[in-house]
C-alpha cells in the first residue's frame, strides 16, 4: 500500500499550478473540461485522496444556484421555480432568480452576473430575443453545470428539461378542428425558439392531417413573446383584418394568451361565436372567463424538479459527466 499523492505531487508531473490542481478537482468551471479530464485521471492513477483537513479546498461551494427566466409573474414560470425550490432547498442550496424580460442583453447580464457571484450551477430558459448562445457555451465549456429548461438551445451539449411541445399543439388545434373550425391561425413568440418551432411543428401536423390548408398570412410571431401588449394587439388586429379571416387561433404560450385575450375582450370580440381561442396556460383564471378557455397546461413543477435534479447531478459529480439526454414530459388538454 503506497501513500497517496498530494495536489503538489499532482501540480508537479503535470506541470500545472497547485492553484490550477486544486481549482480542477474542485471541478471549478474556471478550469478547461482538457485540463480537468487531465487531472481527475492522473489523480485517480496516483491515488489521490483529500486531506481530510483540507476538505474544504474540495467542497468549497456557493451552495447556491442561478435561475434566468424570462419573468417570474408568468404562471407557467412561477410554477416551474417552485419545483426547483423544492428540490434546491431540500439538498440544502439557496436559488437566486432573475429575469430577463424577454431581453437578450438582460440575459448576458444575469448570466454573467450570476457567474461571477460564483454560483454553482444555472437553470436557463432562454429570453425570446436569444439566437446566439455564445456568452452560454463559453461558460459551459470552462466547465460551469448548466441545465436548461422549457426554450433550450440545440447546440449546447447538457440536460435538457422540456414539455411535449408539439403534442400540446397537436391537441389544442385538433380540438378547434373537432369544434367545426377550418379557418385557425397561429399566434407564437420569436420563431427561433425552440418552443415556437415544436408547437409550430404541432399546430401545422394537425392541420394536414385533417385535410386542411396552411395559410402563411395566418401564422403570426410576436418576437417578445407577449411581453409588449402592443406587439400582440398588432398581431390579433392583422388577423382579424383579413379579407378571409379566420374563425378560432391557437395561441402558442402563457403571456401570449392572456394578451390574445385582453386584446379580443376590448374588440368585444372575446366570443367563441365570433372567434374560437385554445392557447397554451397554467393559469386557473381561465376557469373564470367566460366561456372559459380551452388551454394546454404543461408540468412546469415538475419541470423544475427534474431540471434542478440533473443540475445537482452535475455539481456533486465527482468526475466530469459528458453523457446527456433530452426529457420531453407530457402536457395536457383542458378543454373548457
Amino acid at each position: 500500500m503506497f501513500e497517496s499523492s498530494t495536489i503538489k505531487d499532482i501540480a508537479r508531473a503535470l506541470g500545472l499550478s497547485t492553484s490550477t490542481v486544486s481549482r480542477a478537482l474542485r471541478d471549478s468551471y474556471e478550469i478547461s473540461a482538457g485540463t480537468k479530464k487531465l487531472v481527475m485521471e492522473y489523480a485517480k492513477q496516483v491515488n489521490y485522496r483529500p486531506n481530510p483537513n483540507a476538505l474544504s479546498l474540495k467542497e468549497r461551494r456557493s451552495k447556491s444556484i442561478g435561475i434566468v427566466v424570462s419573468e417570474v409573474a408568468n404562471h407557467y414560470f412561477s410554477q416551474a421555480i417552485n419545483g426547483i425550490e423544492s428540490i434546491a432547498n431540500s439538498r440544502g442550496y439557496t436559488v437566486i432568480i432573475t429575469q430577463t424580460h424577454e431581453s437578450f442583453e438582460r440575459e448576458k447580464t444575469n448570466v454573467q452576473h450570476l457567474a461571477s457571484r460564483s454560483v454553482d450551477g444555472l437553470l436557463i430558459s432562454l429570453s425570446a430575443e436569444t439566437n446566439d448562445v455564445s456568452h452560454l457555451e463559453q461558460l459551459h465549456q470552462r466547465g460551469l453545470p448548466i441545465v436548461f429548461f422549457d426554450r433550450v438551445p440545440e447546440r449546447i451539449n447538457t440536460y435538457k428539461i422540456i414539455a411535449d411541445n408539439a403534442m400540446g399543439a397537436f391537441e389544442a388545434t385538433l380540438h378547434l378542428i373537432r369544434s367545426g373550425h377550418k379557418k385557425i391561425a397561429h399566434i407564437s413568440s420569436s420563431a427561433h425558439l425552440s418552443i415556437s418551432i415544436e408547437r409550430l411543428s404541432g399546430y401545422t401536423d394537425a392541420l394536414n392531417k385533417n385535410g386542411i390548408s396552411i395559410q402563411p398570412e395566418y401564422i403570426k410571431n410576436c418576437s417578445h413573446g407577449g411581453m409588449i401588449q402592443d406587439e400582440v394587439e398588432t398581431a390579433v388586429k392583422e388577423l382579424l383584418n383579413l379579407k378571409d379571416k379566420p374563425d378560432a387561433i391557437f395561441v402558442a404560450g402563457d403571456r401570449l394568451t392572456m394578451g390574445c385575450m385582453h386584446v379580443l375582450k376590448k374588440l368585444n370580440m372575446l366570443n367563441p361565436t365570433l372567434i374560437a381561442i385554445a392557447g397554451f396556460s397554467n393559469s386557473d383564471v381561465l376557469d373564470l372567463f367566460n366561456p372559459p378557455i380551452t388551454s394546454v397546461f404543461q408540468p412546469a413543477f415538475d419541470m423544475g424538479q427534474l431540471a434542478t435534479e440533473k443540475l445537482l447531478e452535475l455539481i456533486e459529480a465527482k468526475f466530469p459527466v459528458t453523457e446527456f439526454e433530452q426529457t420531453i414530459l407530457n402536457t395536457k388538454l383542458f378543454i373548457r
